[in-house]
């Protein structure tokens, strides 16, 4: 009999962490021309004028942007507020550009792990200066230790200013509810598959069920959603939203779709010709090393879904 195809994940998750934790390793990345080409590829900058500019070239293709200055699970509140004080600079860029873009933000970022009142007043904080600057904020979803966190707050923040995006993602078990709840709020949400590594328990364990899942919320939102966001890359199901939006006769202007930033250019492009909003994820900063490795071990199938859009154009 062959391997358990879960047993061999777990494996090369196990590998990943500890290759991670090798300075080694870190150096000759951080070093390596080779992986500089690759990381140019998905990964706008190190500063926020790179990523300002990558936001400029998009905005002349017809692409909106979205700013995340990587980085999560800081270990002080000081580190929180270097982060709140990195959005307020991207915020305030943004604006001046008069670029339409958005910054999205995890709460581990904030400091939710050290303090959740301190977490709450850098989120308000950053969505006050966004909404005085005519922007919102997406409030991403990290794991499912923090999704009934997270909600909590992205409801609070909604009903103060009015201008955060929620991230529900598909492989969970209670998405279905979650999207309700946000819906008869009148909260945006923003749809994505998930990419953490999760028990089955609350989970989806196979691709068929998490895709199913992703079509069913999919088309609940774009009938019942507020300014939905369709984030994938996975060409069937933008299809399918692209017919459904037809056949309902749903306006292009009431939802977008979102993409990550040098993945699958070529349907985005074919996106944008067909007159449907599209929004890109913009990654920057100087942590992107441990934001890779760890989306590498969280999810070994990011690694093969990384090498393959290599040879996309």
């Amino acid at each position: 009999m062959g391997k358990n195809p879960n047993q061999g994940a777990a494996m090369l998750r196990s590998i990943l962490l500890t290759l991670s934790r090798q300075g080694w390793l870190r150096n000759w990345v951080e070093n390596s021309s080779a992986v500089g080409r690759l990381t140019q590829r998905f990964v706008a900058g190190r500063t926020l004028d790179q990523a300002l500019a990558a936001s400029i070239r998009l905005q002349s293709e017809g692409i909106a942007a979205t700013l995340d200055h990587l980085g999560e699970n800081v270990t002080s509140l000081e580190e929180a507020r270097k982060s709140r004080d990195a959005y307020l600079s991207a915020i305030g860029g943004i604006a001046d550009g008069h670029l339409g873009a958005t910054v999205s933000v995890k709460l581990t970022q904030m400091g939710l792990d050290l303090s959740e009142g301190h977490c709450r007043e850098n989120v308000r904080t950053l969505a006050e200066r966004a909404r005085d600057a005519g922007m919102r904020v997406e409030i991403d979803m990290e794991s499912s230790d923090y999704t009934e966190r997270t909600l909590a707050i992205v409801g609070d923040q909604h009903q103060q200013t009015g201008n955060v995006r929620a991230v529900v993602q598909a492989y969970l078990k209670r998405s279905a509810s979650d999207i309700d709840s946000l819906c008869s709020q009148g909260i945006p949400v923003r749809l994505c598959k998930g990419a953490y590594n999760e028990s089955a328990t609350v989970a989806f364990p196979s691709k068929e069920e998490v895709d199913s899942n992703y079509s069913m919320l999919m088309r609940r939102l774009l009938e019942g959603g507020v300014q939905p966001a369709i984030a994938s890359h996975d060409e069937k199901l933008i299809r399918e939203a692209v017919q459904f939006a037809r056949d309902r006769g749903i306006a292009p202007g009431n939802f977008e779709f979102q993409m990550l930033f040098g993945i699958r250019r070529d349907l985005q492009r074919e996106l944008v010709r067909a007159g449907f909003r599209l929004r890109v994820y913009v990654p920057y900063g100087d942590a992107w090393y441990p934001y890779f490795m760890r989306r590498m071990a969280e999810r070994p199938a990011n690694l093969w879904f990384v090498v393959r859009n290599l040879t996309r154009v």
